[in-house]
Protein backbone atom coordinates (compact mmCIF):
# COMPACT_ATOMS: atom_id res chain seq x y z
CA UNK A 1 0.00 0.00 0.00
CA UNK A 2 1.38 3.43 -0.96
CA UNK A 3 1.42 6.39 1.44
CA UNK A 4 2.26 10.09 1.21
CA UNK A 5 3.23 12.29 4.16
CA UNK A 6 3.69 16.09 4.28
CA UNK A 7 6.68 16.76 6.53
CA UNK A 8 6.76 19.45 9.22
CA UNK A 9 9.74 21.40 10.55
CA UNK A 10 12.39 20.05 8.15
CA UNK A 11 13.86 20.96 4.76
CA UNK A 12 12.16 18.09 2.93
CA UNK A 13 8.54 18.70 1.95
CA UNK A 14 7.09 15.27 1.38
CA UNK A 15 7.77 11.56 1.85
CA UNK A 16 6.22 8.88 -0.35
CA UNK A 17 6.64 5.19 0.52
CA UNK A 18 5.08 1.75 0.34
CA UNK A 19 4.41 -0.76 3.08
CA UNK A 20 4.17 -4.39 1.95
CA UNK A 21 3.88 -7.21 4.49
CA UNK A 22 4.87 -4.75 7.26
CA UNK A 23 8.12 -3.90 5.41
CA UNK A 24 9.14 -0.42 4.19
CA UNK A 25 9.74 -0.07 0.44
CA UNK A 26 10.33 2.62 -2.21
CA UNK A 27 10.89 5.58 0.13
CA UNK A 28 11.32 8.88 -1.72
CA UNK A 29 11.82 12.31 -0.14
CA UNK A 30 10.96 15.55 -1.98
CA UNK A 31 13.45 18.23 -0.99
CA UNK A 32 15.92 18.05 1.87
CA UNK A 33 19.59 17.10 1.79
CA UNK A 34 19.65 14.80 -1.23
CA UNK A 35 22.61 12.67 -0.18
CA UNK A 36 21.30 12.16 3.34
CA UNK A 37 17.75 11.33 2.31
CA UNK A 38 19.00 9.04 -0.46
CA UNK A 39 21.18 7.20 2.09
CA UNK A 40 18.30 6.93 4.55
CA UNK A 41 16.05 5.49 1.82
CA UNK A 42 18.66 2.87 0.91
CA UNK A 43 19.23 1.85 4.54
CA UNK A 44 15.56 1.50 5.39
CA UNK A 45 14.55 -0.47 2.25
CA UNK A 46 12.95 -3.77 3.31
CA UNK A 47 13.13 -2.95 7.02
CA UNK A 48 10.29 -3.96 9.34
CA UNK A 49 8.02 -0.95 9.97
CA UNK A 50 8.19 -1.26 13.77
CA UNK A 51 11.99 -1.56 13.69
CA UNK A 52 12.25 1.53 11.48
CA UNK A 53 9.98 3.54 13.79
CA UNK A 54 12.01 2.45 16.81
CA UNK A 55 15.35 3.36 15.23
CA UNK A 56 14.33 6.71 13.71
CA UNK A 57 12.05 8.27 16.34
CA UNK A 58 13.56 11.20 18.18
CA UNK A 59 16.51 11.91 15.88
CA UNK A 60 17.07 15.66 15.72
CA UNK A 61 18.64 17.88 13.05
CA UNK A 62 20.81 20.50 14.76
CA UNK A 63 18.64 22.64 17.04
CA UNK A 64 15.42 21.52 15.34
CA UNK A 65 13.14 19.30 17.44
CA UNK A 66 12.82 16.87 14.51
CA UNK A 67 14.69 15.63 11.42
CA UNK A 68 13.98 13.84 8.16
CA UNK A 69 14.49 10.43 9.83
CA UNK A 70 12.16 11.46 12.68
CA UNK A 71 9.58 12.66 10.16
CA UNK A 72 9.82 9.31 8.38
CA UNK A 73 9.14 7.58 11.71
CA UNK A 74 6.06 9.79 12.18
CA UNK A 75 4.93 9.01 8.61
CA UNK A 76 5.33 5.26 9.20
CA UNK A 77 3.42 5.48 12.48
CA UNK A 78 0.54 7.32 10.79
CA UNK A 79 0.50 4.84 7.90
CA UNK A 80 0.49 1.91 10.32
CA UNK A 81 -2.46 3.42 12.20
CA UNK A 82 -4.41 3.88 8.92
CA UNK A 83 -3.70 0.40 7.57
Amino acid sequence: MSFEYATKGVCSRRIVFDIVDNKVHSVVFSGGCHGNTQGLCALIEGMDVDEAISRLTGIRCGMKPTSCPDQLAKALSEAKARA
